[in-house]
């Protein structure tokens, strides 16, 4: 595993939250349930939606709902409740030495419950994430030296390309779809290769571009359901083996590619510091998403197939209004390029120095989450239970200050994950809905939470510490 400065920073002050001189050792190795690809990396199969071990949509560990894991009315700021917490980082520590296959279920275990100090929620996150990695590292060697992953009987290979220097904080990281589809398998490696070699047309910045070949050879192969688990997997093994910033990971693509782009860019779009397609067609896909992440669109004025051209321009108009209604998001960079047809002969390489000038945001204050016909549980620090997404519904979460405000379209429960990033979370928090309160008191930190949100996608930029679930 190579260390990039953002990882240091990340185990020493974790984006500047106070974690200092912190030594850590990694243990263990090993999936006790013997699994690869089920985003389940510490061996819990158990199904929970909640981070307390049950399924009673409740976030804290007395059962209750009111975010107060001891039952002492308060977020465990004082004296007591500083000791406890370090108390319950030395029985991570103490769990984390236990051999992985050997690991009770960590939500079967009292520490995980017992509500954290800011310092102590910082610990653990990196406490977490080296472990997480030292896993990695040790049992996808052959994954990565393959350069293929594998899931559910389809395979995604690809090539890197090494461009610049890495710097202090970690390359970028591109990944570039090539185009094709519904044709053969020859053409579409034709393809592929010429993917490859757009890197050194396109010239990003000290970045690794990645070309993967698709798992297919249909019209939708960037979008079938089996790529989003792929593409989330590719990023993880990227960052642990490569040392990209997980805070620096673009998506672009070309024809086909670009149709691959216009779906994933909005639908992952929490993955994503920025997007842009290039000669695609949008189908049935929506920006909505789109309100953090930077994205670009290119099309040839006569690149009329499928009305491309014409799509690119109903985008752009619809970025616009978007951006003109929510001043703070979705910004964009659109070009139909007069006189060129489907092959742009480069003049699409503006868009990555586009994508390049932005840097994922982690915990943004407002959220619009549109669900795709591809469903999503997570989406930046909102999360459904699993049988909760349908196609079209919608939701828009902002904070203001201690305030979360929701507006909701068919959607009867929802999860917040919160973090000290996003507001303060040794004060009283609220949440409503059309002016009525659905929510009011303090969320507590706890190891649970943190080690759920990590399981799920790997990325230890996204870690959450409490969570509230309302129903709406």
């Amino acid at each position: 595993m190579i260390l990039r400065e953002w990882q240091i920073h990340f185990i020493f002050v974790f984006w500047g939250l106070g974690l200092m001189g912190v030594v850590l050792t990694a243990c263990g190795s090993g999936d006790s349930n013997g699994d690869t690809g089920d985003g389940d990396t510490y061996g819990d199969s158990d199904g929970d939606t909640d981070a307390d071990g049950d399924t009673d949509g409740d976030s804290d560990a007395d059962g209750d709902g009111d975010g107060d894991s001891d039952g002492d009315g308060d977020t465990d700021s004082d004296a007591d409740g500083d000791s406890a917490s370090a108390d319950a980082v030395a029985e991570l520590k103490t769990w984390l030495e236990t051999n992985r296959g050997d690991r009770s279920p960590i939500e079967s275990e009292s520490f995980a419950k017992v509500g954290l100090t800011a310092a102590d929620a910082d610990i653990v996150e990196a406490l977490l994430w080296e472990d997480l990695a030292a896993w990695i590292e040790s049992s996808r060697k052959d994954e990565v030296d393959g350069k293929a992953i594998s899931m559910d009987g389809a395979t995604l290979r690809y090539e890197k390309v090494y461009l610049g220097d890495a710097p202090a904080g970690g390359r970028s990281l591109i990944i570039s779809m090539h185009g094709g589809g519904n044709t053969t398998a020859d053409q579409n490696d034709q393809q592929w290769q010429n993917q490859i070699a757009l890197a050194q047309n396109y010239a990003p910045e000290d970045a690794l571009w990645i070309a993967p070949r698709a798992p297919s050879n249909e019209w939708n192969m960037w979008f079938t359901d089996n790529i989003d688990p792929m593409f989330d997997r590719l990023i993880t093994n990227m960052v642990v083996f490569e040392g990209i910033n997980p805070n620096k990971v673009y998506i672009n693509g070309y024809s086909a590619g670009g149709d691959g782009v216009y779906q994933l860019g909005p639908r992952m779009a929490d993955r994503w510091a920025a997007a842009a397609m290039s000669a695609g067609h949008p189908n049935s896909a929506s920006p909505l998403n789109l309100r953090n992440i930077g994205f670009a669109i290119h099309v040839g004025g006569d690149d009329t197939s499928y009305d491309r051209n014409l799509k690119a321009a109903e985008w752009g108009d619809w970025l616009d209004e978007l951006e003109a209604d929510d001043p703070d998001g979705y910004a964009h960079q659109v070009e139909v390029h007069p006189g060129l047809p489907h092959w742009m002969e480069l003049a699409d390489q503006p868009s990555i120095p586009f994508i390049q000038h932005f840097e994922r945001s982690s915990f943004p204050k407002r959220v619009v989450w549109r669900q795709a016909e591809r469903h999503h549980t997570r989406f930046y620090w909102l999360t459904m239970a699993k049988d909760v997404p349908q196609t079209g519904q919608i939701v828009e979460a902002t904070i203001n200050g201690q305030q979360i405000e929701i507006t909701a379209t068919d959607v009867p429960q929802i999860t917040l994950r919160l973090t000290d990033a996003l507001l303060d979370m040794d004060a009283d928090v609220s949440v409503t809905q059309n002016g009525g309160i659905l929510f009011e008191g303090p969320v507590s930190r706890t190891i649970a939470v943190i080690f759920q949100t990590l399981s799920e996608r790997e990325d230890p930029a996204a870690m959450y510490r409490g969570e509230i679930t309302v129903s709406l």
